[in-house]
């Protein structure tokens, strides 16, 4: 851009020597001019024409100096801008390898996520396939009461003892019962029926219309209630089994139907002393049976326990008359640490006396010697 400015001055001072010469030219064909006048204008222009070559060659090296400098310039941005170069490469070619170790993690830890999001869609795949299974299972009525029998088993065995209950156990009528949950009298044993009708449940949330529903409601309460009086006929007996038995649902959701839209099937239960129980519902009612089993025990070693407590408050009173003993010993032993502290005091202090005399002269011995009594000596050496 300077090499450009310095043109146009060039440019500039062409065009001015042009002016000049053209003006000395038609000065010199004027034939008005006398000689003196054109002498002094050919002068006045010879030195206007120096005057222009020398500032044309100030500023020739002008131009060459800022032409030099130009270089210089140019070549020290060069510099600069090939340093720059230089750093920005640099810092992009750590940029890009910073961002493929991150690339690379993130794909890792991509990857990982695949791997345990195929994993769970392969458990839910497993889980899908046991769900149709436990369907298959639910709809077969043979099935449905074998499964209600292995959870019944399960809830039993994990909460009671062994002792506490027992399976396809056969009643003194000859029924069979699918559990006998053995309770001290009363309330006696309880029997517990874990077969449950079912088709009827699905028919009512299979039903496609208001008529199909009603039927299938009025199925599903007819099955219930003489499952219900089944259960009332078979299990309980007067003097036998508890005054009430246990049906159990292995499916919460036939529970809550039942007691969301079926109450006075449930209180119809009731008044049957038939108990509907739920698998939670079942888990509390076992807990709280083995906290009667629990009291049961305790009553029947009252007698053992109140024999240990006996045993142990004789055990108390002996140590209570060693610990009496033991404190008149310590007794004994602080007085006596007294005395002893006591006799040691004036120990010391005698012994200080008598360094206090070995370190006096001889005349304060003999005037010590004569002032002491005889009892003070006498009972210096009886303490």
């Amino acid at each position: 851009m300077l090499i450009d400015q310095n043109m146009m001055i060039l440019i500039g001072i062409a065009i001015i020597a042009l002016l000049l010469v053209a003006v000395l030219f038609i000065v010199n064909n004027r034939g008005r001019l006398d000689h003196e006048a054109r002498q002094l204008a050919a002068d006045k222009a010879n030195e206007q024409i120096a005057f222009i070559l020398q500032a044309n060659a100030g500023l020739e090296g002008r131009i060459k100096a800022m032409t030099e400098a130009n270089s210089s310039h140019q070549e020290e941005i060069k510099r600069t801008m090939h340093d720059r170069l230089d750093k920005v490469s640099a810092r992009l070619g750590e940029s890009l390898e910073k961002s493929s170790e991150t690339t690379g993690k993130s794909l890792g830890e991509l990857k990982e996520r695949l791997a345990v999001i195929d994993q769970a869609q392969k458990n839910i795949t497993d889980l899908s396939g046991e769900m149709i299974g436990l369907k298959d299972i639910l709809s077969n009525k043979q099935a449905r009461g074998a499964f209600g029998e292995i959870q019944l088993n399960d809830l039993v065995s994990s909460i009671l003892p062994p002792s506490a209950y027992e399976f396809q156990a056969t009643l003194e009528n000859s029924k069979r019962a699918d559990c006998l949950i053995k309770l001290p009298n009363p309330p006696g044993s309880i029997v517990v029926d874990a077969k449950f009708p079912l088709e009827s449940y699905h028919k009512l949330h299979n039903a496609e219309n208001d008529v199909e529903f009603k039927k299938a409601q009025s199925n599903f309460k007819s099955d219930i209630l003489k499952h219900v009086k089944d259960i009332s006929e078979k299990y309980i007996i007067n003097g036998v089994t508890a005054e009430s038995a246990l049906m159990f649902l292995p499916s919460e959701a036939v529970y809550a139907e039942l007691h969301s839209n079926f109450s006075d099937v449930v209180e119809k239960s009731y008044r049957a002393r038939v108990w509907i129980v739920s698998p939670t519902t079942l888990m509390a009612t076992l807990n709280t049976i083995c906290a009667v089993l629990k009291d049961a025990r305790m009553r029947e070693q009252a007698g053992i326990i109140q024999n240990h407590v006996v045993a142990l408050f004789d055990d108390v009173e002996r140590l209570d008359k060693r610990v009496t003993d033991l404190r008149v010993h310590f007794d004994r032993a602080d007085k006596d640490i007294d005395l002893i502290t006591k006799s040691s005091h004036k120990i010391i202090s005698k012994v200080e006396k008598i360094e206090k005399i070995q370190m006096e002269g001889e005349e304060s011995i003999e005037d010590a010697v004569e002032t002491t009594k005889p009892t003070t000596t006498l009972k210096l050496l009886v303490d």
